[in-house]
């Protein structure tokens, strides 16, 4: 989900929830500590340089039950951080607290905000050689004509 996406969102929610990937939805006394740009320059293992940009939101539980973030509050941050900031449309990235700091990406469907697992990967394959996976196939779809001649010892 990009910025303007959420914030065209935020607009016609009267109440803001998170879920997990498991389910469990965020305790509504969640804070938005942080709303920023995170520029990340790189070199991945095929010696190609890259550059990333994403909007980090961060979620943060306390101890006080009373607090609610309410949809137009969560907006007047957003609108600080880009006139501030100079934060770009980009897609928003999650960080919240479970064992070690935790970063997801951003989903909305019906009434709620899904936070996305994240996974790592190779992004040069092709230069680690990294094998690439076979594609299944059920014998039953296969053609019911042989692969060779039936005089050839090839089958």
């Amino acid at each position: 989900m990009k910025l303007s996406e959420i914030k065209s969102v935020l607009e016609n929610l009267e109440t803001i929830s998170f879920e997990l990937p498991n389910g469990e939805l965020v305790p509504n006394h969640f804070h938005v500590t942080e709303v920023g740009q995170i520029t990340k320059d790189f070199i991945d293992c095929g010696g190609t340089v890259r550059n990333e940009k994403v909007v980090n939101f961060q979620l943060w539980n306390a101890n006080d039950y009373d607090h609610r973030l309410h949809p137009e509050k969560l907006l007047d941050i957003i609108n600080l951080s880009e006139s501030i900031l100079g934060i770009e449309d980009l897609e928003i990235e999650v960080e919240y607290q479970g064992d070690t700091i935790q970063k997801f990406g951003l989903d909305f469907y019906r009434d709620r905000f899904f936070l996305a697992s994240k996974q790592t990967d190779c992004l040069a394959k092709d230069k680690c050689e990294i094998p690439v996976k076979k594609q299944k196939v059920k014998l039953s779809k296969l053609n019911e004509e042989p692969c060779c001649p039936s005089n050839s010892n090839c089958c």
